[in-house]
């Protein structure tokens, strides 16, 4: 592993940090470290691709305005190369748009400036801990034409293989495992983002409908993920298999 340091002076996560403010950049990085993160730090898209070409990442840290284009682009080319790298958007754009653009880019969350350190550390771990919560849970779910493989993290839902987000994957992942059970958006916030803020409930609603709408393509004639009004989503797996 990269990134909190050993008694060898190793790290058990490697960041990458893609910010082209210095005093912003020096404060993340500073923060970041006395976690005992390993933070690589550069300030353009060029700069990053030649640090991923190099080195692999536990986390990306990604701002939108760069000297040589939109963070966004580094964010979907990483998706359309199929790695599943967690990448959390730090930027300014902080407008309702703005945030479901970055995460229908492949984000798997989304910062808006200026924001408190204490929530950035929290953020960083919770997307650090994503990647062991699957270690020892069953390596596969089944239902009626749907499959979920915990282990390839791969979901084929009628004979399709759909192509999820890393965060949209944990989602129907979580709410499969208590099938039919009913979750707020804040519930599902802090089961499936690890943190608790009312403010980003926006953030579940357009996973919600990504993934919702992704499943539809498969699964015409059944709704799995099912709004309850007032209260929040649940997943319904179908009771038999449609066509």
């Amino acid at each position: 592993m990269n990134g909190t340091r050993t008694a060898n002076n190793q790290y058990t996560h490697k960041i990458l940090l893609v910010e082209d403010e210095p005093d912003l950049a020096n404060l993340v990085k500073l923060n970041l470290n006395t976690l005992n993160f390993d933070v690589i730090h550069c300030t353009t898209l060029k700069q990053a691709n030649q640090n991923l070409e190099l080195k692999s990442f536990d986390l990306i840290l990604i701002d939108r305005t760069l000297p040589d284009g939109d963070g966004l682009m580094l964010c979907q080319q990483l998706r359309h190369a199929g790695k599943e790298t967690p990448c959390m958007m730090l930027t300014a754009k902080d407008s309702e748009a703005d945030i479901v653009l970055g995460l229908e880019s492949g984000a798997d969350d989304y910062l808006t400036k200026p924001f408190s350190v204490l929530e950035l550390r929290a953020r960083v771990k919770a997307l650090l801990r994503r990647g062991h919560q699957t270690e020892h849970e069953e390596q596969q779910l089944d239902f009626n034409g749907i499959t979920i493989n915990c282990d390839t993290r791969e979901v084929i839902a009628f004979d399709t293989q759909l192509e999820l987000t890393a965060r949209e994957f944990d989602l129907l992942l979580f709410m499969a495992k208590h099938p039919k059970q009913v979750f707020s958006r804040l519930q599902l916030l802090e089961a499936v983002w690890g943190y608790s803020y009312s403010g980003y409930e926006h953030t579940v609603n357009s996973h919600i409908n990504r993934l919702r709408a992704k499943l539809s393509h498969c699964t015409p004639a059944a709704e799995l993920v099912k709004t309850v009004w007032g209260v929040g989503y649940k997943f319904s797996p179908p009771e038999t298999r449609s066509h």
